[in-house]
């Protein structure tokens, strides 16, 4: 799902308009009967590692032996009319996924292994892997998957609203826009998902291919995370790193792991970081048709995030304005931090989980928020007026964050708490950048 080895293949990630050949698999294609000593195998020597770096894995946590059901390539076919390209709801560098309906009656997504794509046997097996071990509200799940012959097919669950890539990017003529409420309810999810694998899996886990495209949203618009293909686990307790060969997709790649292919869970930080400006700009991570030298999002945007009055430029056209004016100055902030050239002065998935469920707490028209919108619009981005312009940057000790609204009620005590909390976050955060301050808005280093 666009993936880029060194960078050099610049293919997207789930492309929902991906026209296909008309060339149809017939069902007699593969054989009846499943082939598990493939998965057996594969599994038996972990796949999370470079293949000169084969570690072995204790069978105890093969998928084949996790309840993980399979399924027969006849049954598929069945589920999704002979995977024919009218039941295509995506496609990505695994291949194409298929809406379909098992015998059951349970609808779900069907996603197939395009031998000739980016993705092969490794990625499938470690998807497989992966998924079988891993369980949270926010990680998609896993149904099953076939292996017969040489056809390699995942089965999840189906996710109706499709990827935050399509709604960003690729909107229909009647589709409305993402408000500012729904994507920082998005961004707070895919947080939660994301501290899921660094902090409370049983073995760390570091996702590398975090972005728009691999965030599927179900029923009101809950985020799961998607697409473990390229995931590992973190580094041993006596290493700070895992040395691999660099992939990610272009825009979301750390610069210090697509130079040294030094991998750590701050790399996925980068990452979600990018994915929240994307979030709040409404643009592409990486647009060639962007001027030379900001086809990347956070080249782009790096001019604007120098001075805290020009924030609101940054904002989506198509939010019209609609959003609250602090909550969104400190998004930006969180974005910021997240993007710092520095892996070491990132925040961890903890204090984002902490942050974002604060923002997502802050609804625009609230009275709060009401009265703290943005007025002035030209050219389809804001910009704040004269008379704002002596806005002071994100503050988390501002009295803007409203303790005393929280304090009505014995419910809202907690939240009170988790302000708190992330008021001192801020404030340490800010502490830390102080002395750096300089050197994260060098525009004649490698930005």
């Amino acid at each position: 799902m666009g993936y880029c080895p060194c960078f050099r293949s610049k293919k997207k990630g789930i492309n929902l308009k991906t026209k296909l050949n008309n060339s149809y698999v017939p069902i007699e294609a593969a054989p009846t009967t499943p082939i598990k000593s493939d998965l057996d195998n594969a599994v038996k020597y972990s796949t999370l590692l470079e293949p000169r770096q084969q570690v072995p894995i204790s069978k105890d946590s093969s998928p084949s032996e996790s309840n993980l059901p399979t399924f027969s390539y006849r049954e598929l076919a069945a589920a999704t009319n002979n995977f024919r390209r009218e039941s295509i709801i995506g496609e990505g560098g695994f291949g194409p996924v298929f809406k379909g309906q098992l015998e059951s009656g349970q609808v779900v997504a069907v996603k197939k292994l395009n031998h000739s794509g980016l993705q092969g046997d490794k990625e499938f097996f470690v998807e497989v892997h992966m998924l079988s071990l891993l369980r949270h509200p926010n990680l998609v799940n896993l149904i099953g998957y076939c292996i017969e012959g040489n056809q390699r097919i995942l089965i999840y669950e189906f996710m109706p609203l499709r990827s935050l890539e399509y709604h960003l990017h690729d909107m229909t003529p009647d589709m409305e826009p993402l408000d500012w409420d729904t994507r920082m309810i998005i961004a707070s999810g895919a947080a939660k998902g994301l501290d899921y694998l660094h902090r409370q899996a049983d073995r760390p886990v570091i996702y590398r291919d975090l972005k728009s495209a691999n965030i599927l949203l179900s029923e009101g618009f809950h985020p799961k995370l998607s697409d473990f293909g390229l995931a590992k686990f973190g580094p041993g307790a006596d290493n700070t790193h895992v040395s691999t060969r660099v992939m990610g997709t272009h825009g979301y790649c750390a610069p210090e792991y697509a130079g040294t292919g030094k991998l750590t869970m701050k790399s996925d930080i980068y990452s979600f970081g990018v994915l929240l400006l994307e979030l709040i700009t409404g643009c592409r991570a990486m647009d060639d048709t962007r001027e030379h030298g900001k086809e990347m999002l956070v080249d782009w945007a790096r001019p604007m995030l120098k001075d805290c009055k020009n924030y609101v430029q940054l904002a989506d056209p198509k939010l019209r304005g609609k959003f609250p004016q602090s909550v969104f100055r400190r998004a930006v902030e969180l974005a910021l931090m997240c993007v710092q050239d520095d892996p070491h002065a990132r925040p961890h998935t903890k204090d984002i989980v902490l942050a974002l469920s604060y923002f997502a707490s802050q609804k625009h028209d609230s009275p709060s928020a009401q009265s703290n919108q943005i007025g002035s619009q030209r050219d389809g981005r804001i910009f704040q007026g004269e008379e704002q312009g002596n806005v002071s940057p994100v503050d988390f000790n501002r009295a803007g964050i409203a303790v005393k609204e929280m304090r009505a009620s014995s419910k809202d005590q907690e939240r009170e708490r988790a302000v708190v909390e992330a008021k001192k976050w801020g404030e340490t955060w800010r502490d830390k950048r102080k002395p750096n301050v300089e050197d994260d808005f060098d525009y004649r280093s490698r930005w």
